[in-house]
């Protein structure tokens, strides 16, 4: 499963190869594992209900891959995240779920929202890798493309 965020995120990243000239391209995707299942975008409520019920109450892994691209290279690494969520009422879910419409977001989810302050009880690894750009490796990779 850990290929599985790097390639879309080197998809991502070839759709602008003959596109660019003198700059840097950098891509990203965002996968949330919980028991080795795969939880992706939600499609619609229920199926984002459905996700946050699964996380409440316990630990999942967030991978977070990024793509540098340039005219002459390609540089594509990922990080894995550890966070443990509280248990969560489904009157908690249903309020994120229908003010915060986080379809968009694998896992049904974002840190930076209302849900990340009330259900994250524990994160083991970077915060920024949760959200979608684990910026310490960015510069670091940046620093030596």
């Amino acid at each position: 499963m850990n290929f599985v965020p790097k390639y879309l995120a080197e998809k991502k990243a070839n759709v602008f190869q003959s596109r660019i000239k003198d700059e840097i391209v950098i891509t990203a995707d965002t996968l949330v594992i919980l028991n080795s299942d795969i939880l992706n975008k939600p499609r619609n409520r229920d199926e984002a209900i459905s996700m946050l019920t699964r996380l409440s109450g316990q630990t999942h892994t967030v991978i977070t891959a990024v793509c540098l691209l340039d005219t002459k290279k390609i540089d594509c690494f990922d990080d894995h995240t550890k966070v443990t969520f509280k248990k969560l009422s489904r009157e908690e879910i249903e309020f994120y779920v229908d003010t915060f419409k986080p379809y968009d977001k694998a896992g049904a989810y974002g840190a930076q929202d209302w849900i990340g302050m009330v259900a994250i009880k524990k994160i083991n690894g970077s915060y920024f890798t949760v959200m979608g750009m684990p910026m310490h490796l960015v510069y670091a990779h940046l620093m030596s493309f």
